[in-house]
């Protein structure tokens, strides 16, 4: 996902006092070293250049202790195949602090490759209820929630607005609007994130949630996909691409892809992280001024997004992992995280930004997101996570692109988690 930047590149990072700091020296649980010192924080590439600032601003006053940013690819699946090679490393890893995706934590957590964290060292009781729960594995805190996300659509206001219709909050008023409304005006009807990567995860598991339908259960060891939520959510996307109102092409559509498809008035309707509305709205985009943001609509009314975003984790190898967990103090902070908005238009994850008039009139679309974020549901949780998304991806492929059929896709995904599972 974008975030993760996104998610959903969703979605990522990483003078100022700390919030929430308590017992100056105490270590990250299971971490090994100690004291303070010199820090490298993995992160997926920075789309919008803004945390090297961020960063800049904790350097300048603890000298002692100075972040080296290291930023992997922009794509979501190469930043996980090179952190988690990084990780195999042992002690000879590069990584002290990693920016993960939010779906991977539990993963990371499985495997050891991350510590377990103090709940009172970080200030969790600011942040919007839902995250905590991403950060989460075996009831242990084994990451802090750094930046969230949740799905949005984007509309064009504008056409709208002349149709003398208001924006779809089902299923079926998308679906109509798509398919009349966008050729009258020469546009494409809806696109997401179709591309078989991690962006098709989260758009399928959105549509399966929306319909009141899950994947897995237990953290990954009861496989729940097999209903008629299931193949009412897939078989809505597959509907799309058959009848048109899903153009052929967004099947190769990644965050970025989608959304300049929108910013060029290509679009009526795109599913994406706020970061497209900032996007779309800035100066230079053909859309600017004439978009609007309502929550993913449902079969009944409006839907569920997957809860986007990134946690802050650390290495079980870290070399000084009390430096670690007050620099992840100091990113959390309500300070930073207003900067993390502001500066590189990215969600944060201190509830009380979502009431300040001041950011409210800049970024109109939080009260929205806010919604959204309180509607939404995580990605399924497994420590064999990247298996799982793999499996999604290529069978909604396949029933996206007319290969098998909704309800045969649902069953060969049911038995694929079995057989995940299975295999420990």
């Amino acid at each position: 996902m974008r975030w993760i930047r996104a998610a959903g590149r969703g979605l990522l990072v990483a003078a100022v006092v700390l919030t929430g700091y308590v017992a100056s020296g105490a270590q990250a649980d299971g971490a090994r070293g100690g004291g303070r010192g010199p820090l490298t924080l993995a992160t997926a590439g920075d789309l919008t250049s803004y945390l090297g600032p961020l960063l800049d601003g904790w350097n300048r006053t603890h000298p002692g202790e100075k972040v080296t940013l290291v930023e992997l690819p922009d794509s979501a699946d190469e930043t996980r195949a090179q952190m988690t090679t990084d990780l195999r490393g042992g002690d000879r890893n590069r990584f002290d602090i990693l920016n993960i995706d939010v779906a991977w934590t539990s993963e990371f957590a499985a495997a050891g490759w991350i510590s377990p964290l103090s709940r009172d060292r970080f200030p969790l009781d600011g942040f919007l209820p839902q995250v905590e729960d991403t950060a989460t594995y075996d009831g242990r805190l084994y990451a802090v929630p750094y930046v969230t996300n949740a799905g949005l659509l984007l509309y064009r206001k504008d056409i709208l607005d002349k149709e003398g219709v208001e924006p779809p909050r089902t299923w079926a008023e998308l679906e109509k609007q798509a398919k009349d409304i966008a050729p009258k005006y020469g546009l494409d009807g809806y696109a997401g994130q179709f591309l078989p990567y991690e962006g098709l995860t989260v758009n399928a598991a959105e549509a399966v949630y929306s319909a009141g339908g899950t994947i897995l259960g237990d953290e990954g060891e009861r496989v729940t996909v097999d209903s008629a939520a299931a193949r009412e959510g897939i078989g809505f996307l597959a509907r799309g691409v058959r009848d048109g109102w899903i153009p052929r092409k967004a099947l190769t559509y990644k965050e970025e892809e989608s959304k300049q498809a929108f910013q060029d008035g290509r679009l009526l309707f795109l599913r994406n992280w706020p970061y497209a509305y900032v996007g779309a709205s800035a100066e230079g985009s053909a859309v600017a001024g004439k978009i609007g943001a309502v929550p993913l609509p449902g079969p009944d009314g409006p839907g569920a997004s997957v809860l986007g975003g990134s946690n802050l984790a650390v290495s079980a190898h870290a070399r000084h992992p009390d430096s670690a967990a007050r620099l992840i103090t100091y990113l959390t902070s309500e300070r930073v995280q207003r900067q993390v908005l502001t500066k590189g238009a990215l969600p944060p994850v201190r509830a009380a930004l979502y009431r300040d008039p001041e950011l409210i009139r800049r970024f109109p679309y939080l009260p929205t997101l806010r919604a959204s974020v309180a509607a939404a549901a995580p990605r399924p949780k497994s420590p064999r996570y990247d298996q799982v998304s793999l499996a999604v991806q290529a069978v909604v492929q396949d029933a996206m692109t007319g290969r098998q059929t909704p309800e045969a896709a649902v069953r060969r995904l049911a038995r694929e988690l079995a057989d995940i599972s299975r295999r420990g």
